[in-house]
């Protein structure tokens, strides 16, 4: 018979998007690996389709995205990492397809046994068109899902 302590999460991945939100959902991310004594892995897409579509990368561009990225969370990494509860903070920035590159360069990766993402992030218009990555998660994911709101 399992022990409370075997239904707990090892790995958690929180996927983070960059809005206003990002942070109560590290937040958040940052108590359940605590509680769980987990591994965090803090990991976000700097969406690359606009940039496609220009047909090439501004020099430099993806270097500053990824460095304001870190910058706007870098105090609560640094309390997830001061957190004695929490095996490993490691922060994860590719630049790609926001799916694709979820899918096969984190999580395919990391194989965590819990997902967490914000409910919100993109605009109605991407919505409509793209879908929700939240929605994207909870149905791909062969692993269990938070959504926060």
């Amino acid at each position: 018979m399992a022990s409370y302590q075997d239904l707990g999460y090892d790995k958690i991945l929180v996927t983070l998007d960059g809005t206003e939100q990002q942070g109560e959902v590290l937040r958040r991310a940052i108590i359940v690996a605590a509680n769980n004594n987990a591994e965090l892995y803090i990991g976000h897409v700097i969406d690359a389709t606009a940039l496609e579509a220009a047909g090439s990368f501004p020099t430099g561009l993806v270097a500053t995205l990824e460095e304001d990225f870190r910058a706007s969370i870098a105090d609560q990494v640094a309390e997830a990492e001061a957190e004695g509860q929490i095996k490993r903070v490691k922060v994860i920035v590719r630049a790609g397809r926001i799916r694709e590159t979820l899918k096969e360069e984190m999580i395919d990766v990391i194989h965590p046994d819990l997902i967490i993402c914000g409910a919100r992030g993109l605009s109605s218009i991407k919505y409509a068109l793209l879908g929700s990555i939240s929605t994207f998660l909870t149905r791909s994911a062969s692993c269990d899902t938070l959504v926060i709101k």
